[in-house]
């Protein structure tokens, strides 16, 4: 159990009303409204976060869930060995992914974002999260494990209309994983790791519509950067892509736009096209979905894993097509 009164000494606030609010807790204070966050990781992991969310504001990209620091000048309050953070409580609207309008001016602010992100040096007590040169090694591992859950399936006796789904489908997205694999291998992948190396630079890493928030004055606020770290920026972008096109049935015309849209702002090389169609091949959320339902990651019920996956299979023309286009556009052998 949570002790209000931990929270208000070590914040140095008072907490007037507390509600929670989609896995965290809006809170009324004497200092306005707040978000407090129970967090699933360390200290150290945290310095991080909050160092880049410091950068970016030190760099002009302000709009953020700045960190409140606690009476000892930390990003976070412990209350029975748990950590919480507290925030500014960001009024506004979820970004509408189906509206056109503002996935653009959300994929321009991504741009802003990573340029923002330049020249982060994390706090020295800080422990760096990284992504860059890891994404060879975890398409070949999610490959392989899509052979191991399917493994599972077979030793099974009685076999759920999840698992005689997943069999059916996994050949289909298993060969995708392998061709991303290969298309990322004969990339400049590594060449791109090792500039985001020196630019310093970091991802978001969880850029979709419930963490962009549109405020009274229509600008584009963005929360939630508990999954930042160092990544290639392409990661964030095929990330926020792959969110808005499964929404808007794989319109190749919608994809043009929002690298339009980005373009704008922080033009993108050549080389920066091909492993943007890697990871956008690559079946990151038929892997996550069977990965979740084979290892208890989530408690939902068995119809609402059978509703996902064959979400999933009905997108599977659309997603082909599309792919088929890129490749054209792009020019990816």
């Amino acid at each position: 159990m949570m002790r209000e009164f931990e929270i208000e000494r070590q914040f140095n606030i008072k907490i007037e009303s507390l509600k929670p609010n989609k896995g965290v807790y809006y809170l009324k204070t004497n200092k306005g409204e707040k978000c407090l966050k129970k967090i699933n990781y360390g200290a150290q992991k945290l310095l991080f976060v909050y160092g880049a969310k410091e950068h970016l504001i030190k760099n002009g990209y302000d709009r953020i869930d700045r960190y409140d620091l606690n009476v000892d000048g930390e990003p976070y309050a412990i209350v029975n060995e748990d950590i919480y953070t507290l925030s500014e409580w960001i009024q506004g609207r979820e970004c509408d992914f189906y509206n056109s309008e503002e996935v653009i001016k959300a994929s321009r602010n991504l741009a802003m974002l990573h340029i923002a992100s330049k020249g982060y040096e994390p706090p020295e007590n800080s422990k760096l999260k990284t992504d860059l040169g890891r994404w060879t090694h975890l398409m070949d591992k999610r490959v392989k494990a899509l052979d191991k859950m399917k493994d599972m399936v077979r030793k099974k006796h009685s076999k759920s209309d999840f698992d005689l789904s997943y069999i059916k489908a996994m050949e289909f997205y298993k060969d995708k994983g392998a061709l991303a694999l290969q298309i990322l291998m004969s990339s400049n992948y590594k060449e791109l790791c090792a500039l985001a190396e020196e630019e310093k630079s970091f991802c978001h890493h969880d850029y979709t519509y419930h963490n962009i928030i549109i405020d009274s004055n229509d600008r584009i606020n963005v929360i939630d950067f508990d999954y930042s770290k160092r990544e290639i920026r392409i990661f964030d972008l095929s990330n926020f892509m792959i969110k808005v096109l499964k929404r808007n049935h794989w319109d190749i015309k919608i994809a043009l736009a929002i690298l339009e849209a980005y373009n704008e702002i922080s033009p993108i090389i050549d080389k920066e096209y091909k492993v943007l169609y890697a990871f956008l091949l690559f079946p990151q959320r038929f892997w996550r979905l069977a990965n979740r339902y084979y290892y208890n990651e989530v408690n939902w019920g068995q119809n609402t894993f059978v509703r996902k996956l064959e979400g999933l299979i009905d997108e599977q023309l659309e997603y082909v097509e599309f792919l088929k286009n890129y490749k054209e556009i792009y020019n990816i052998s």
